[in-house]
This record gives structure tokens, C-alpha cells and sequence, in this order.
């Protein structure tokens, strides 16, 4: 049985994809051709992909980004990360178990062909920030050399189904990331000052000018520049707590990317840990593809994403638990069901008021760490050398693409060539990456024989589609700010034409009228394959997500343009200014289990997972040893996996805060040299002459 997505409101499903078989422990499987061997196995059922030496202890993917090893498996007698190793015909894939034999070889080899690049600015990612500073750069006369390590560009554009935030002049808003980035592809692309290298990491930089890159993830070759701009984003931050490692716990990153790019059916039931806008847009991304979302919590007292997005994720039946922390995630072999309770002031948990909830899937989306080693590296060496995106400061895409335009401006000026930039731009800028700001009264409005929007967007974000969308100007800007944070209002003329309805990122407007005295119509909008037809009755929820009342379908629109639904819906008087939108999900869906398991133990829980070591290992070493070097902390062999300890070192101040040290009193952590994996046989400096290129 195959676990793949075959319908979805927005992203088209391949009517015949080419399908390749392959074996895993000699079985035989399929699999869909060029996509990740990870993604091929999970569609075919399979989520414990290894086993550690250390313990046995089941593994999973977690990042499907090339960010860890726990994907790692045998692929025709080689261990290679399945998450980025594409699927071929043929391929014979065992699961690992234990450390893995070296491979048994007796032929010569010769080496491979090494290739040479030049360029002036060579840009190290080419996501929504690399892709409008590469266009901003070769604008400006340099030649660019991109090189991304996945097969195609975009970046977490090519996950993001929903329609962007932000200004629709500077960073395309209104429209689905997926789209923008299929615009900034063409862009780049046609741009003859752009040179583009897919599948290809930078895998160093060296002092005397060059890069080092893994050209089609076959041939080693160095880039000679004379500017870098590092724009390879940023890996999600990882949670201690008991059974954080177990197949089924990963962030929310990866499960977009199994869900939206690769469209596989990853997980049944989930939940998730963080309300911040990357929590609720993944809480989002599930139900469109099918997925139950148990709930969401977040350990501190207000959400942390754009209200509307709440709101939306609210509406459609997903509970927010406030106030609420993560205490365990429990499951043989697999993740099985997890535990949430609610924390006092200081954030502690209150364990009488666990809840314990059957999932299979756990989303982290607990903040993100920027993945800019290598300007760091540049910066010691002296090269001109700009970050932008999360490589710089994690923020909404929009605010990414934007940012990407001034990082080439800086970039220049470090290269010795400035040009003027505009007062407006940097004002821009830090609008596009403004945290949410006051929540505001929504007016009241008189229901009218006409349409007119409601609008329930009340707080402060960078947003204007519903304004540039309206053909009659009927809605503008409230001037209490004078700038893109203030809120949208209403102030007549509207023709019920449904722009701004199918528009707004936030579905947060509604178009509404009095038929008579007993019956309202509302246009509510909604990005989902409906389930129902004219004349079906059906949930609807106010603002906030509680019931309202049901409505009987009186029309079904389709907006190809924004690829929403327009629902027209008979509702009584009353009720027409308070309904927002639409129930998908039954209730039933995020019951929690009767008998709590809060087993608390959170000491036990792994902080390296990659050598297996816990947050009590650590604490007591710490202080038995009266340790103030964070350095130390290598001997018991945290941080020196193979992630190279990208993701357990954020928690060192931590550790050294329980055990009764202050982080700054403590000499911060050295981090292992940057490196990426690549077959030594490409280092070879000897050309084989069987090689064809």
C-alpha cells in the first residue's frame, strides 16, 4: 500500500508519475523516480530507518534536509542520508542496523574530472533571499553563480502552499509561495548574468579565494569570487524532552517538505509544539492534505504567529492549548501518543493537568537556529561576505526577499562599488519583519441589502492584498500608524465582487447581506476540495473559532486565479457579522485521552541524539566536575555526531543554568569545523580516463 496524497485544493497531482522499483531488505517496492529514498520508504510505510549502535534505539527522519544522519541507510552497499539521496531504478536499500560495514572494493580508482567556476558574487543557497539578491546583484552588472543544493530553486517556497503576507509591490503578497517561487525561477533564469548550479552544495570555503562545491552531487570543483552572499536559511531548533527521538518527532520543516513537495501521506494524527506562524501554517498545510491536527500548544500565554492565522487554524476546528508545554512523547519504536500540561509562572509544569493525546506525528516548530557557518568562515578570512534570509535574522519570507535586495546593495559597497539606496527601502525592510503588533476593536457594521466586507483582521502585521485587490478602492489602510502594520477598514463602494475575499493570506474578510428578514448571505472563503454541494448544511465558526451556526450552500465559486473557493451560504440576520468560516475538522478529532500518562522524567530526555546523550548525564557531569568550560562537555561525546553538533550545542547555557552556573561565567563552546559529507573519491586530483561527463 502506498501512503501518498491524492488530492489537494491547491498543489496539482501528477496523473502518472514514472514509477521505479527498488528493494529494501529484499523486498520489493515502489517508488516514485528521482525522489528522495527517505520519501519512498515513509510512502511505503516505513518509519524506523535505522537502529543505534549505543542502544538499539529506533531512528527516523527528522530534518529531510540533510541536516542530520538519522536517515542514514544502506543504498547499494554504501550508507548514504535517504532524505537527499534521489531514488533510482533498481537501487537495493537496506535499513541500517548498527554501525555500517565498510564496503568491500578492490578495483582502482582514478579519480574524477574536476571542474572550475568564476564568478563575481557566488550566493550559497538559492532560496527566496538568494533568488532576489542574485537578480538584484546581476542588476547591478556582477556575474552570479548560485548554487543550491537541492534539484531545484525556491528554497521553503516550494513548500509553502499558502498565500504570502506583506506588501503586494515588494514581496508578490497575496500570492501562494509556490508561486512566487515558480516567478522568481523565471527571473533568474532568463537573466544572462545568472549562472545556476542545482545539486551542487558549497562544501567549503577557502582562504585564498575559492569555494568548494559538489557539482551534481558526483564531481568536486571550486568557485573562484570575489564577493559571497550566504543565504542557506535556517534548521529548526530541537525540544528536550523524554522521547524527543523517537521516528515521528521532527520539525515541522520536514513535514512540509514530505507533504507539499513530495506529497506523501507522512502521518495520520498529529500535533505540534510552538504558535508561532511556522506551527500554524504547518497545523494548515495537514488538514489541506487530510491530516487530522490533534491541537497546538505553546508554553507561553498568547500565540506568537499572526492572529488571523490562529483565528484560521481555529475555524477550522484545531484547539490552541496556551500555557502549555510539551512533557513527553511515548511509543515502541514509533511515536504512539504524547503528553501536554499546563505551566505555572515560571513556566514549570503543572503535571495534574496532563493530557494525553493519540498521534503518530509530533511537529516541532520551536524557533529556528541560522545556518551561517560559512560566513563566518568568510569573515575570518577577510572576503567581502553578506548574510541574508534566516542566514541573517529569521523572519516571514516576504520580509526574506526583500532583505535579499539590500544584502546585494551592502554586498556591492563591500566589494567597492556603492550605490545609493533609499531611505524607503530600509523603512520597508524593517516593516516586512515586524513581530504582530496591537490588537484593535473590529468596528461594528450595519448588515445592509448590499455587500459589503467584513472584516476581521484586528492586529497590526504587514499586510496590504485586500486594499491593492479592490477595483473600486472600497477598502484602505486605517491611518493610525501611517504605514503597512495599520489595519484594513471598509469604507464604501463595495460591488461584491469577492477580491478581497479570496485574496486575504488570513481569510480573515467575508462579504455579507440582508436577503430578507430572515435571511443573510455571507461569501465565506475556503481552500479545501469541498465535501459538500448546493444545498448542504454546514458548520460555521465566528472569528475566534467557536460555533456560530450552520448554513445551507446556496453557490460554489472557484477563483482559479487564487485557487479559492467562494461559498455562498444562507445564514440568519444575526449571525451574518459574526461568521468567519468553515468547520473541516469534527471535534471528535481533538479529544484527548481519558487517563493522562505524564510520566515526567525530563532529565532522561536526549539532548545529542546523535551519540545518545541525556540532559542528567550532562547536568551531573557539570557539576561533579565543577566544569566552566562549555568545551568539556565533549568528553562525554555531546556534539560530536555526525550533525556535527548543529543541533545539541544550542543547549549547552541551558544544562549549565540547571546545574547552578551562570552561561556567561563559562567559556562558550568551540564548534567543530564546518563540513559537508562527500565521497573522498571526488577529491581525487587525478582524472579517470573511463569517466564520462
Amino acid at each position: 500500500m502506498q501512503y501518498r496524497i491524492r488530492k489537494h485544493p491547491i498543489l496539482p497531482i501528477p496523473e502518472k508519475a514514472e514509477m521505479v522499483s527498488f528493494t529494501c531488505n529484499g523486498k520489493s517496492f515502489q517508488g516514485v523516480k528521482g525522489e528522495p529514498v527517505a520519501t519512498a520508504l515513509i510512502a511505503n510505510g516505513f518509519h524506523v530507518l535505522s537502529r543505534h549502535p549505543k542502544d538499539h534505539a529506533a531512528k527516523g527522519i527528522y530534518c529531510a534536509n540533510g541536516q542530520c544522519s538519522h536517515c542514514t541507510v544502506i543504498i547499494n552497499g554504501k550508507p548514504q542520508k535517504s532524505c537527499v539521496t534521489p531514488l533510482e531504478e533498481n537501487m537495493s536499500v537496506r535499513l541500517l542496523d548498527d554501525l555500517p560495514e565498510i564496503p568491500y572494493d578492490t578495483l582502482a580508482y582514478h579519480g574524477t574530472s574536476q571542474k572550475e567556476y568564476t564568478c563575481d558574487v557566488l550566493i550559497v543557497g538559492g532560496g527566496p533571499s538568494g533568488l532576489t539578491g542574485a537578480l538584484e546583484c546581476a542588476e547591478m552588472g556582477y556575474s552570479v553563480l548560485i548554487a543550491e543544493d537541492k534539484d531545484c530553486l525556491g528554497g521553503k517556497l516550494l513548500l509553502q502552499t499558502h498565500k504570502f503576507f506583506g506588501s503586494v509591490d515588494d514581496c508578490y503578497a497575496g500570492t501562494r509561495g509556490i508561486d512566487i517561487a515558480r516567478i522568481l525561477q523565471e527571473k533568474v533564469r532568463n537573466h544572462p548574468n545568472i549562472k545556476i548550479l542545482l545539486n551542487s552544495p558549497v562544501v567549503a570555503i577557502y582562504e585564498d579565494g575559492y569555494a568548494g562545491v559538489f557539482t551534481d552531487n558526483r564531481y568536486y570543483g571550486r568557485i573562484a569570487f570575489r564577493g559571497l552572499m550566504i543565504s542557506a536559511g535556517a534548521r529548526e531548533r530541537s525540544l528536550i524532552f523524554p522521547g524527543n527521538d523517537l521516528p515521528g518527532v521532527y520539525g515541522a520543516g520536514a513535514f512540509q517538505t514530505l507533504v507539499n513537495r513530495d506529497l506523501v501521506l507522512a502521518s495520520k494524527r498529529i500535533f505540534i509544539v510552538g504558535s508561532g506562524n511556522v506551527g500554524l501554517i504547518a497545523a494548515y498545510h495537514a488538514l489541506q492534505a487530510g491530516i487530522e491536527v490533534a491541537g497546538i500548544c505553546d508554553i507561553l500565554p498568547q500565540v506568537t504567529g499572526y492572529k488571523v492565522h490562529a483565528d484560521k487554524i481555529r475555524r477550522m476546528g484545531v484547539p490552541i492549548w496556551l500555557n502549555h508545554t510539551i512533557l513527553s512523547a511515548e511509543g515502541k519504536d514509533v511515536l504512539d501518543k504524547i503528553t501536554i500540561a499546563r505551566v505555572d509562572e515560571t513556566f514549570r509544569p503543572l503535571l495534574k493537568t496532563g493530557k494525553t493525546f493519540q498521534v503518530d506525528t509530533l511537529l516541532i516548530a520551536a524557533g529556528l537556529t541560522p545556518i551561517d557557518e560559512y560566513y563566518n568562515v568568510a569573515e575570518r578570512y577577510g572576503f567581502p561576505v553578506v548574510k541574508a534570509g534566516d542566514a541573517g535574522e529569521i523572519a516571514e519570507a516576504s520580509s526574506a526577499m526583500f532583505g535579499g535586495r539590500l544584502a546585494a546593495r551592502e554586498l556591492s559597497r563591500r566589494m567597492g562599488k556603492e550605490l545609493p539606496v533609499r531611505d524607503e527601502w530600509y523603512r520597508k525592510a524593517e516593516l516586512l519583519k515586524s513581530k504582530p503588533g496591537k490588537v484593535w476593536d473590529v468596528p461594528n457594521i450595519q448588515l445592509k441589502e448590499t455587500f459589503q466586507p467584513v472584516i476581521h483582521c484586528s492586529q497590526e502585521i504587514p499586510c496590504n492584498p485586500c486594499v491593492t485587490s479592490c477595483p473600486v478602492n472600497a477598502i484602505r489602510l486605517n491611518p493610525r500608524r501611517h504605514d503597512l502594520m495599520d489595519i484594513p477598514e471598509y469604507i464604501g463602494g463595495c460591488t461584491g465582487c469577492g477580491k478581497c475575499v479570496s485574496i486575504c493570506p488570513g481569510l480573515a474578510i467575508v462579504l455579507a447581506r440582508k436577503k430578507n428578514e430572515k435571511q443573510a448571505e455571507v461569501i465565506l472563503p475556503f481552500e479545501f476540495v469541498p465535501d459538500f454541494s448546493e444545498g448542504s448544511h454546514i458548520p460555521l465558526s465566528d472569528a475566534a473559532g467557536r460555533d456560530a451556526c450552520e448554513g445551507e450552500v446556496q453557490r460554489i465559486r472557484y477563483d482559479k486565479k487564487t485557487k479559492t473557493h467562494l461559498i455562498h451560504v444562507i445564514i440568519p440576520p444575526d449571525k451574518a457579522l459574526s461568521v468567519a468560516g468553515i468547520r473541516v475538522q469534527n471535534p471528535e478529532m481533538t479529544k484527548y485521552l481519558p487517563n493522562p500518562t505524564p510520566e515526567y522524567f525530563p532529565r532522561n530526555a536526549l539532548v545529542c541524539q546523535c551519540e545518545r546523550v541525556t540532559a542528567d548525564e550532562l547536568i551531573q557531569f557539570i557539576r561533579i566536575h565543577q566544569v566552566r568550560d562549555m568545551n568539556h562537555l565533549k568528553v562525554l561525546r555531546v556534539g560530536m555526531g555526525a550533525c556535527g553538533g548543529k543541533n545539541c550545542t544550542v543547549h549547552f547555557p541551558t544544562l549549565f543554568k540547571q546545574a547552578g552556573v551562570d552561561p556567561p561565567d563559562v567559556v562558550p563552546v568551540k564548534y567543530r569545523p564546518l563540513s559537508v559529507e562527500i565521497p573522498l573519491k571526488s577529491i581525487v586530483n587525478e582524472e579517470d580516463p573511463h569517466e564520462k561527463l
